[in-house]
């Protein structure tokens, strides 16, 4: 059962040994469980992600023909770019990856990743299957956490109305009130078998919603340890700043806060609007300054370590080593249950695997769904590994140099790749 550890104290004061690991480069362990041909394919995959004018045109195409279910399209995305961010159609579809994960030592976090659906009767269907996660995640040692998007329960109308502070009609009220507890009902049944829950971050001008309703499923269920976490999204200037609140209100009202710490997923969304409405920008100015707020809410959360968890959920290299070393400097084991890395299935892998190789608690965020639906899912990793700086490229050269790397090895006495 994934039930929860209970959280060791720190030891300020007491520096552990420094890490060992200072680079991510190993591309033999963070390529361990792919074969050449994989190898090729998410080469390949990468290597067109690299032409932002493949992204715009060629990917929303591909998703318009699903959509329409020409034959041989949906197989063809299927094995191709969603066989490369996801792990399959249904929870069962997703064991063989949790296993290839679980077997070097990388945990998984089962994300139902269908998006923008509208009724009634998908918002109830998604608290089932995020139900359903979290039960699986129960018997399953690889398993830490289960996750949902308050937008896969809720009218996203429904949500900017209460975010703009619009009263609400008496339809709307009992709407609502469904909204409410379904959230409940997730949080109730991860607590009946300790399965730490995230709730997902999403556009500002719905996230007061989402921190409110986290915030009382904390007040419920984290009087003992972190078990329902909310996302913290360090690119809005805002941030820092409301996890030093959540921090503080926690403190006082005597339970525990749990946060995950993204980067953030919406940038041009909301500078885009931001820029319609005639509102304040809610975004940082620049990269710099979004990594300064991310490092500096990781240290803040270990300096509150007694009262908190923490899930670093990046991709970014820097602020993984910082995290690293401010755990060593403030002797804090690596494996500390309540401190865990976390990236994205089917990138970074060379973060991911030589973190869980030194020993660190990792966890891969695996989404699943069905293939039509999780398309605007694919969409948002195609168009990220297009925009960010380096991302798509620096996916390339890893898997480039491992494939060299294993054609070299093959070319030794006795034809085998030296040990890793």
């Amino acid at each position: 059962m994934s039930a929860l550890a209970p959280a060791p104290s720190s030891s300020p004061g007491h520096p552990v040994e420094p890490p060992a690991l200072t680079s991510f480069d190993n591309t033999a362990i963070a390529f361990a469980t792919k074969s050449d041909w994989q190898m090729r394919k998410a080469h390949l995959l990468f290597s067109s992600l690299t032409y932002p004018w493949l992204v715009r045109a060629g990917i929303p195409m591909a998703a318009w023909l699903v959509r329409l279910g020409l034959p041989g399209v949906r197989l063809t995305v299927k094995h191709t770019v969603f066989e490369q961010f996801c792990g399959g159609e249904s929870i069962q579809e997703c064991e063989a990856a949790v296993e290839a994960l679980g077997s070097v030592g990388v945990q998984s976090i089962l994300d139902y990743s269908v998006e923008g659906e509208k009724s009634e009767d998908s918002f109830d269907a998604t608290t089932r299957e995020t139900i359903a996660t979290i039960e699986w995640a129960a018997s399953h040692p690889h398993i830490p956490f289960s996750v949902f998007k308050v937008t896969g329960l809720a009218r996203f109308g429904l949500l900017e109305k209460l975010g703009a502070g619009e009263a609400l009609s008496a339809d709307e009220q009992a709407e609502w009130s469904r909204v409410r507890e379904r959230v409940l009902r997730i949080c109730e049944r991860a607590h009946a078998l300790g399965v730490r829950i995230f709730l997902d971050g999403e556009e500002t001008w719905i996230q007061d919603v989402i921190d409110g309703l986290g915030e009382e499923m904390m007040v419920r269920f984290n009087r003992e340890r972190a078990l329902v976490y909310n996302t913290y999204q360090m690119y809005r200037t805002a941030s820092l700043d409301n996890l030093r609140a959540a921090l503080e209100r926690a403190k006082t009202q005597g339970y525990f806060l749990g946060a995950k710490l993204v980067r953030g997923a919406y940038m041009e969304k909301e500078r885009l609007r931001a820029k319609e409405r005639c509102y304040a920008d809610p975004i940082q100015p620049d990269k710099a300054a979004t990594d300064a707020a991310y490092d500096s809410a990781l240290r803040l959360s270990l300096e509150h370590l007694e009262r908190m968890g923490l899930c670093a959920g990046t991709h970014n290299e820097e602020s993984c080593l910082l995290l690293m070393r401010e755990l060593a400097q403030r002797g804090i084991a690596p494996n500390d249950p309540r401190v865990f890395f976390s990236q994205l299935y089917g990138m970074s892998d060379n973060i991911s695997f030589n973190l869980a190789r030194a020993g660190y608690n990792v966890a891969k965020y695996l989404p699943y769904g069905p293939v039509r639906a999780v398309l605007p899912y694919l969409i948002r990793r195609a168009q990220e590994n297009s925009a960010i700086a380096g991302q798509g490229g620096r996916e390339v050269r890893l898997i480039r140099g491992e494939l060299q790397r294993r054609k070299q090895a093959r070319a030794l006495p006795g034809g085998q790749p030296p040990a890793r």
